[in-house]
């Protein structure tokens, strides 16, 4: 591929990704005049995006904000702990490294062989707190996008009995801060091809990245082994989180059912829902950037 193609196709990436932050922000009124905004940088790819886009937004947007990047070093072993800072001072963004050794914590108290996810987050959570309430942050910007949400959707409905997911903004467990997602309407993939672009001095997780069976990471593949074999499925599921009917599911708490009756139906679907016509074809979002959908895939799933 040339030189000028792969530019045009970066350009197009970029423009993407910046029109799903832009629409997240403006749909969940995430960003505010005057806000001071803490962004927890991990050293992974999904936080370096966030980074670079608010960074570029903040130019632009009508309203000011000022962005504030935390990363803390949980002291595991290898971390390299030159890399952020080295990175970050080329950004000239004002940032924090907080060193609190949460490595430790965590292998006292989780048994060999179990996942230490759980308690590394809580862990890592209270400090972020912590650390924004002291910045006089108002809002903590995370980099989950939107393969993690309908990952954490998932994970409560099979293992938790739960329709619940990661929404775009709510208030921190401490009441405190706002807590926003600007990536929610990024697709992951659109994002490791950015950050493959920008070459974004990565980070892994050795605590827990490296351990095995995940439910998370079955959930992971399961979704992207739908991706690939039916396009536009991965769309659709993000856009029923948007597009929730209470009267159709069996929550009592979010719908009168005992109250139901034939003279207060109005606004309710009733058996149409059901109707076959009523199920439109998977919307297949075009990538934009220089790659074509095989029009195979697509009769495929129109066959659906």
């Amino acid at each position: 591929m040339s030189g000028h193609k792969q530019q045009y196709n970066f350009n197009k990436l970029q423009k993407r990704l910046r029109r799903h932050v832009g629409q997240a922000i403006s749909d969940f009124n995430m960003i505010e005049d005057g806000d001071r905004i803490m962004v927890c940088l991990s050293g992974g790819k999904d936080s370096y995006t966030l980074l670079e886009i608010l960074m570029n937004l903040k130019a632009s947007a009508p309203v000011h904000f000022d962005l504030v990047a935390v990363n803390l070093d949980q002291k595991q072993p290898g971390f390299p702990e030159h890399v952020l800072p080295q990175y970050l001072d080329t950004l000239g963004v004002e940032y924090l490294v907080v060193n609190e050794d949460t490595y430790s914590i965590v292998k006292e108290k989780v048994p060999e062989g179990k996942t230490t996810c759980s308690l590394c987050s809580r862990l890592r959570r209270g400090i972020l707190y912590r650390t924004a309430t002291e910045l006089k942050c108002n809002k903590i910007a995370l980099g989950h996008h939107r393969d993690d949400i309908l990952e954490t959707l998932l994970l409560n409905m099979f293992y938790g009995g739960k329709m619940k997911a990661m929404p775009p903004k709510l208030v921190s467990d401490d009441g405190k801060h706002m807590v926003i997602r600007p990536l929610a309407y990024c697709r992951e993939k659109d994002i490791i091809k950015y950050a493959e672009a920008r070459e974004y001095p990565i980070i892994p997780c050795n605590l827990c990245g490296s351990q095995p069976n995940l439910q998370r990471q079955v959930i992971k593949e399961m979704l992207q082994t739908w991706d690939r074999q039916y396009p536009g499925r991965i769309e659709t599921m993000f856009k029923a989180l948007q597009n929730v009917v209470p009267s159709h599911l069996a929550d009592t708490a979010l719908f009168d059912f005992k109250g139901l009756s034939r003279d207060n139906t109005e606004g309710l679907e009733g058996d149409t829902a059901f109707d076959r016509e009523n199920f439109s074809n998977p919307v297949v979002e075009d990538d934009e950037d220089g790659i074509e959908i095989d029009p195979a895939l697509t009769l495929a799933v129109k066959a659906l």
